[in-house]
């Protein structure tokens, strides 16, 4: 492999049309892999191996990546210039001690890993063995498909790397379509929990309201919940979720509270189970809205308290 010519990869605000390309190497063809994968050829890089194990990986591969040649890891790692690690956070410094302990790893090589929770600490064996490190993540939730690509565009992107290499970060979110913005080494787990705390909660949180809804006889929960919770989202988004916060909790209206965990309590899906999990979680949610009232002085000292003694 021939040293890559770093110079010629765009700088945010660069006016160069198409810098030079490079070959990249993905592994895998997971959601996002594929997704980003596709992405950088879109801008002309040149995907030159993927790495795909499962079934729906390789179906995924074919229609994101066509015509880009199936290879074992450590020939994608020999043939590229960029290399991106889209793995299980769990899988990735694992796999990345494993290929430098093959020498897999080359001068120069630019290795790019997806991961939200590590920054580039994760990559030092790799660069021990010269090659440049760069945490990517961007702050969106990926189903593998081509509808991915479109919701690149603007989407912030945390970059963390040495300073000298932040810029090829930067260029590499920008050609994208995403927003960087740099994160500190230190922050990523908190940033990595914050993000996954907000979706991943929100889907569970979610899912409890339509079973909630389906056990109290609506048939159809989602569309119930569609212009309630979007309107919710966007207020909180656009206008900050203190300002956002309405509901019993936000009022004070302990009566209400207090009829709810009974309805929820009550309620049995349909293998006649409770629905002890929703309850929990209301319970939870409803405590910690509660406190976030008090430290706003939303509630008085004794709507607090009556709200505390009904969720205890």
């Amino acid at each position: 492999m021939t040293e890559p010519n770093h110079s010629s990869v765009p700088v945010p605000g660069s006016q160069a049309a198409r810098p030079g390309r490079l070959g990249v190497g993905v592994i895998s063809a997971g959601r996002v892999g594929a997704v980003l994968g596709s992405a950088l050829r879109a801008v002309e890089h040149q995907v030159v191996g993927v790495h795909a194990v499962s079934e729906a990986s390789r179906e995924r591969a074919e229609v994101m990546l066509p015509g880009v040649p199936v290879l074992e890891v450590e020939e994608i790692v020999r043939r590229a210039e960029l290399v991106l690690l889209a793995v299980p956070d769990d899988a990735l410094a694992d796999l990345v001690s494993g290929l430098a302990e093959v020498g897999a790893w080359q001068m120069g090589q630019i290795v790019v890993h997806t991961s939200g929770r590590y920054g580039i600490e994760v990559l030092t064996p790799a660069q021990a063995a010269g090659a440049i490190p760069v945490a990517l993540h961007p702050a969106m939730t990926f189903s593998g498909m081509s509808t991915d690509l479109a919701r690149l565009t603007g989407c912030p992107m945390a970059v963390t790397a040495p300073p000298a290499f932040l810029p090829i970060g930067q260029a590499l979110a920008v050609e994208l379509g995403g927003e960087p913005f740099v994160l500190a080494e230190e922050a990523r787990a908190a940033y990595h929990a914050a993000l996954a705390h907000g979706a991943n909660h929100l889907v569970t949180l979610v899912g409890q309201a339509v079973r909630a809804l389906a056990a109290a006889g609506v048939e159809d929960g989602t569309a119930t919940l569609r212009p309630l919770l979007s309107a919710a989202l966007d207020r909180a988004l656009r206008e900050g979720a203190d300002q956002a916060l309405t509901g019993p909790v936000a009022r004070g209206d302990v009566g209400t509270v207090r009829a709810h965990l009974e309805a929820l309590s009550a309620l049995r899906d349909g293998e006649d189970r409770p629905l002890e999990d929703v309850v929990a979680t209301y319970r939870a949610l409803a405590t910690a809205t509660v406190e976030r009232c008090r430290s706003t002085g939303q509630l008085q000292a004794g709507q607090v308290e009556g709200l505390r003694d009904v969720l205890g």
